[in-house]
């Protein structure tokens, strides 16, 4: 039996790496309800289905951050001194999202994570884009303040936070193709942060099944990012041939529907 839910794990990997690949689709949206589906099948604590599927997404995509973002530097789109400036409020707020996740009611996390799907789908689906409403990017403080935001939310939901943080950069002045490019490298804080913060405020619970580093499942985790780190450049490459638009608001349905899902059986 254990062997059929590796290869669900390497599917979902296979699944996720060629969506983001090919729509720019955040992995954490697509992961954290089919773990949560999958966990719950498996029969772990209902408490801690959620908390598990959360860390172990932010687990699956420090890879794929790592990735996007060498690629994206390679085409000089990656403003590191941004970077910089926006990590250690984002380090703070992630590991801050993991540790408010594992006090937290599991229905507020399902109703958490349901509505940020719903609002990055009606921004994909209706074509909602941000517009610059200033020609510059905000102080230190404000810098900060919109990290903590950004990797406390992402944490909440197990998402890299793409959409939000190019929203942001977009509407402070910064070009398309650079805060895309940003927005990739700003995935590896989060992703790493809030691996941290949910692996540590797992190992207070001894209830964890077997094959658990605190709120990550170690053969999902494997699987997931060993079969998307290796799918993903397919999916890029495939975005360059197919009608990308009507794909994602195709899939943005698909997730919207899996989420929903997610939330009425866990």
């Amino acid at each position: 039996m254990e062997l059929w839910f590796w290869l669900i794990y390497l599917a979902v990997g296979l699944f996720v790496g060629f969506l983001t690949g090919l729509l720019g689709i955040g992995g954490g949206t697509v992961i954290v309800p089919i773990l949560s589906l999958i966990f719950a099948a498996k029969g772990f604590p209902a408490d801690h289905v959620i908390h598990m599927a959360l860390g172990t997404s932010l687990a699956s995509i420090i890879i794929g951050s790592f990735s996007s973002a060498r690629e994206h530097h390679l085409h000089n789109a990656v403003d590191w001194t941004l970077v910089k400036r926006l990590a250690p409020g984002i380090v703070f707020g992630t590991i801050s999202g993991a540790v408010f996740a594992h006090f937290v009611a599991v229905a507020f996390l399902k109703t958490f994570f349901v509505g940020l799907v719903f609002f990055i789908a009606f921004q994909m689906i209706f074509g909602v884009k941000a517009k610059p409403i200033r020609s510059s990017l905000p102080g230190t403080a404000g810098i900060i303040i919109f990290g903590y935001f950004m990797g406390f939310v992402s944490s909440l939901a197990g998402i890299g936070g793409a959409v939000l943080t190019i929203s942001f950069l977009v509407m402070c002045g910064v070009g398309l193709h650079q805060a895309i490019g940003t927005a990739a490298a700003v995935g590896i804080p989060i992703a790493v942060a809030g691996t941290v913060g949910f692996i540590i405020t797992g190992l207070l619970d001894a209830s964890l099944p077997s094959g658990s580093l605190g709120y990550v499942y170690l053969p999902a985790w494997l699987g997931i990012a060993v079969a998307s780190y290796f799918i993903a450049p397919y999916g890029a490459r495939l975005a360059h041939r197919m009608p990308v638009d009507v794909m994602k608001k195709t899939f943005m349905v698909f997730i919207l529907g899996l989420a929903v899902w997610m939330a009425v059986s866990v």
